[in-house]
């Protein structure tokens, strides 16, 4: 990685943790901190989540585990609530990136699109629909809730993605650095027994 690359790595990773910016947004806005032109190569996803790893091993190492176990508690909760569409978490939550300003994504894989909708409505949860970027880089549907964290006393953004049931196959493809890129409510349960282990 080159030395521009490094610098807008760190910058975005600052801004990352400390304002729970998302990684596009934060590589963007270092760009201007750094004072340097718009078409200035950016560094990858893997090259930024490196530097959030190191700035919170530097400065939230004290508060982070305590936080990311809050969230994927959260997560779990919301996930065992919509089971019957196979609920996958990825992001921050998954990576173990995740601080007290990330939102929680959770992937949904339902046979019709709707359906998930309308379990939010039946079970009375007020929820925003919107257009997201999805992990093809296609728009899909998010189902985004304010949920309240006991452990956090405050509330979480949790983005519920609506994915085709035939997604599901390409969604479990290893990432560039040889990991699931995200885990269903089996194995955000074995990675919180983990945490407990440590």
């Amino acid at each position: 990685m080159d030395t521009s690359k490094r610098e807008i790595a760190a910058v975005a990773a600052r801004l990352v943790v400390e304002e729970g910016l998302e990684y596009g947004p934060a590589k963007r806005r270092a760009l201007r901190e750094l004072g340097l032109p718009t078409r200035t190569a950016l560094p990858n996803n893997d090259e930024v989540e490196a530097e959030v790893r190191d700035y919170i091993a530097l400065f939230c190492a004290d508060t982070q585990p305590q936080e990311l176990h809050a969230l994927r508690l959260l997560a779990l909760e919301w996930m065992e609530r919509m089971t019957v569409f196979r609920p996958h978490v990825g992001g921050a939550v998954w990576h173990g990136t995740a601080t007290r300003l990330s939102d929680i994504y959770i992937q949904l894989f339902c046979d019709d699109s709707k359906s998930a909708e309308i379990a939010l409505i039946d079970h009375h949860v007020d929820y925003e629909p919107r257009m997201v970027t999805g992990f093809h880089g296609e728009q899909v549907e998010a189902l985004s809730v304010h949920a309240p964290s006991r452990a956090l006393g405050e509330e979480i953004g949790v983005h519920l993605l609506v994915y085709d049931l035939d997604d599901l196959r390409g969604a479990l493809k290893p990432d560039a650095q040889g990991r699931a890129p995200r885990g269903d409510l089996n194995a955000l349960r074995r990675r919180i027994e983990q945490e407990k282990d440590q």
